[in-house]
């Protein structure tokens, strides 16, 4: 089963090739679509302080940082921990960049080379819904996730949000076939079986399970900006 990490990153300023430096590193792991509880957070001494714009955005002082560990206390740690998973993360180039250059004081290579792919959900997001708004707390508004707690930027929440927003982003029928010539070779088929002498039970949904169908339903509705086959063939019989 895919292990997916929603990772986010807050920084001293915006250019990490100018000397900007990751402040805040936050993980979720999702596996099978669902979160685990398996998290990875960590504050970083940046050995500079954070630009004026920057502090206004994720608020985490120069002092505070301090005493906290640099990033090459952690590297160790961080690299194991996203070893062959598939990263999930908003604006990708911005935070691999940062991520990158950490690498590089360090003499390790780029991070692509040690996970499975690097999805970026800003893109998936501008396919979606081209030309509106795409940031995080925008995605959050259009898709019913709760961004009530987010007053201020922080990796460990932003990526909390951005595994819900991504769930949603991707939320869609998944096929139930099973490809048999793929698993058991060419050669194998599958054998028909005579069901005419069964009487098959008739099981109808609670009121309840509706309720449940018709929420996923609209859940899906909402995340698709309303281009379900279900939404067009209701108002074509309106």
């Amino acid at each position: 089963m895919t292990r997916q990490i929603v990772l986010d990153t807050e920084t001293t300023g915006l250019s990490a090739e100018s000397g900007d430096r990751i402040i805040e590193l936050g993980c979720v792991e999702l596996v099978g679509r669902k979160l685990t509880g398996n998290n990875l957070h960590f504050y970083f001494n940046p050995e500079r302080d954070s630009h004026e714009d920057a502090l206004k955005v994720h608020g985490i002082s120069n002092d505070f940082l301090r005493d906290k560990p640099k990033f090459a206390e952690a590297a160790d740690e961080i690299l194991r921990y996203l070893e062959g998973a598939e990263l999930i993360i908003h604006n990708a180039a911005f935070d691999v960049g940062f991520l990158d250059k950490e690498l590089e004081r360090l003499g390790q290579p780029p991070l692509a080379g040690r996970v499975e792919k690097i999805i970026d959900t800003l893109g998936m997001a501008k396919e979606l819904y081209p030309g509106k708004r795409n940031s995080l707390d925008a995605l959050c508004d259009r898709l019913g996730v709760d961004n009530s707690s987010r007053t201020l930027h922080g990796a460990l929440l932003d990526a909390e949000l951005l595994a819900d927003v991504y769930i949603h982003l991707t939320r869609g029928q998944e096929t139930l076939l099973i490809d048999l010539g793929a698993v058991g070779g060419e050669s194998q088929r599958a054998e028909r079986a005579d069901l005419s002498g069964l009487d098959l039970p008739v099981l109808r949904a609670s009121a309840q399970e509706l309720a449940a169908h018709n929420e996923t339903l609209a859940q899906i509705d909402q995340a698709s900006g309303g281009k379900t086959v279900w939404r067009k063939l209701q108002e074509a019989l309106a």
